[in-house]
């Protein structure tokens, strides 16, 4: 296929804001990042966005309701914003784009319960904007079996050069993930645990803010090893990968009662330990970490990481990435990818039985074709 251009849109559980991608791709081998920018939640958003996540994570299976219906439609609303500030900024409209790759929020991620959820509309993104949208990327990765995530693996793979190999990258969002890619091109790849989310939520709660900025108050703080010590006893941490986890499986009840500082210093401790344990079940060890996604600007957890786990830890940067915007990039690697039937999972990244294409496709109405799946 020759290659084409591409949106690619993120929202993740850290629930920064949107992020959008423009990148020229043949959903195979190559990939040319173009521009990217984010739009960033408010706090009401945020505070929409976690009473929809509160009332999913009750559900034994996903149930319409007002609350995330709303949550839903602002979704929706703010990733429309986005990819026309993005398509304006370069000049563009939805006919110079082949596709948009839509990923929506998750707002609950079960696949022991066989379903993941994650909400946004492609169609209403079709119609707003002109152009075909793939979306719900997980849910036929889930239904086969697999874990549904995570789904950028196989797009670090395709940017990773043959010299750096072997190598992990690791994205660092509200839950952490690692890609691990041999020098024969192996993948493996799973969630490691908590990233930023614990560490947010503990600042939120305690102090009022979104995140610990840099890592300064962790930096402050003491590390309590025997609250780390318990929190690392989580079953979890035995399960053989790939698996994938939700951004609620843990929570912030060991370190309740401990000093802002000193539960902000174990919480990071605890991401970075379980880094290292991740990275411990890799086939091989690898040459470095490249780190993506707003935990990498923490200066505290990239050193705890590299202190766990003896390795040159990086942000992506290093290697020309740009750490923000490559999970949002990535999906529109993986819309072109789905159109040409390509598979968007496999058995060593999601756990699935045999390679998967995930995605729907909605396309404009105006062109007489709404929500086709392929």
């Amino acid at each position: 296929m020759n290659s084409v251009l591409a949106v690619g849109m993120m929202s993740g559980t850290s629930m920064d804001g949107v992020d959008a991608a423009l990148v020229e791709t043949d959903g195979a081998d190559h990939v040319r990042p173009i521009d990217f920018l984010s739009l960033p939640y408010g706090a009401a958003e945020r505070d929409a966005l976690r009473l929809a996540m509160a009332r999913a994570l009750l559900m034994e299976a996903p149930t319409a309701r007002p609350e995330i219906d709303e949550a839903a439609r602002l979704v929706d609303r703010l990733h429309i914003e986005a990819a026309t500030a993005l398509l304006e900024r370069h000049g563009l409209s939805g006919r110079d784009v082949h596709v948009i790759g839509y990923h929506g929020q998750t707002i609950a991620h079960r696949p022991d319960r066989g379903w993941t959820w994650q909400i946004g509309d492609g169609q209403a993104l079709a119609d707003a904007l002109g152009v075909a949208v793939v979306d719900d990327f997980r849910t036929a990765d889930v239904a086969a079996g697999g874990q549904g995530a995570p789904l950028v693996p196989v797009y670090h793979a395709a940017r990773l050069g043959g010299g750096l190999l072997p190598a992990v990258v690791l994205n660092l969002g509200g839950v952490g993930n690692i890609t691990f890619v041999g020098e024969d091109g192996r993948l493996l790849a799973f969630d490691t645990g908590p990233g930023n989310a614990l560490i947010d939520d503990w600042m939120q709660t305690g102090a009022g803010l979104a995140h610990d900025m840099g890592g300064a108050v962790a930096a402050q703080g003491e590390i309590r090893d025997d609250v780390l010590g318990k929190m690392l006893g989580h079953p979890w941490f035995e399960v053989v990968p790939p698996k994938s986890l939700d951004r609620h499986d843990f929570s912030l009840d060991p370190v309740r009662g401990l000093p802002l500082a000193d539960g902000a210093a174990t919480l990071t401790a605890f991401t970075a330990a379980a880094v290292a344990k991740a990275i411990a079940q890799c086939p091989a060890r690898p040459n470095a970490v490249h780190v993506a996604g707003g935990g990498r600007h923490n200066s505290t957890l990239m050193a705890m990481i590299g202190d766990r786990c003896g390795l040159s830890v990086a942000p992506v940067e290093q290697i020309g990435w740009n750490g923000d915007a490559t999970e949002a990039e990535a999906f529109g690697y993986l819309a072109v990818r789905h159109l040409e039937g390509l598979p968007t999972s496999f058995p060593e990244t999601t756990g699935v039985n045999a390679p998967v294409s995930g995605g729907r496709v909605s396309r404009p109405t105006a062109f007489g074709t709404r929500g086709v799946c392929v």
